[in-house]
């Protein structure tokens, strides 16, 4: 498949940010965010939102959720201007991917939401590019959109992001977690018993 040629970064501001009003706008948007912000016990994730210094769940989940907003809609942008789902793919930082993954978790929400708006939502795992750097595309993108620089906390850069992972790792593996939480040697039983 040939690659697609990336729009005018102003050209994806100016999309971005009427698909940023549009969604808000919408009559189910306030369902929308209250179901992507309402986090249950059930929502673990030991290399996404971590990687962010001093993580704290209920202080960050709103200032993220915009900046997930924020990405989505320059995805969009891109798609509706090139037709390309693997355009659309831009570098995002893995905190904010991460709080996008709980925004598509609401799909029934937000499939409503972006066919009443006229808006494609884009996101595939196996073609997602958590590889963001402060100073490429997504970055000017979003700078002529909002008129500020992505904030730092959460558009990490990828190498940061890898640094914080291995650090985490680390830790983890300091209490037994494997592999940054995808497996361990508990027994569960064992420990009951001791």
């Amino acid at each position: 498949m040939s690659q697609v040629e990336l729009p005018a970064a102003h050209a994806v501001a100016d999309v971005a940010k009427a698909v940023l009003e549009t969604l808000k706008a919408d009559r189910e948007f306030p369902a929308f965010q209250a179901a992507s912000l309402q986090y249950s016990d059930d929502w673990q994730c030991f290399t996404g939102f971590p990687v962010v210094s001093q993580w704290n769940l209920e202080a960050d989940a709103e200032p993220l959720f915009e900046e997930g907003l924020r990405a989505l809609a320059l995805k969009a942008a891109v798609y509706e201007l090139t037709g390309s789902d693997q355009a659309a793919e831009i570098p995002i930082a893995v905190p904010v991917d991460e709080m996008t993954h709980a925004m598509l978790a609401q799909a029934q929400l937000l499939t409503r939401i972006a066919d009443a708006c006229g808006v494609g939502i884009i996101h595939q795992t196996d073609q997602e590019h958590t590889d963001y750097r402060a100073g490429g595309y997504t970055e000017e993108c979003y700078r002529l959109a909002w008129g500020e620089e992505p904030p730092p906390r959460y558009w990490l850069d990828h190498e940061e992001v890898v640094r914080r992972r291995e650090v985490l790792a680390g830790l983890y593996a300091s209490i037994g977690m494997g592999r940054s939480g995808r497996e361990h040697a508990l027994d569960f039983a064992e420990l009951a018993a001791a």
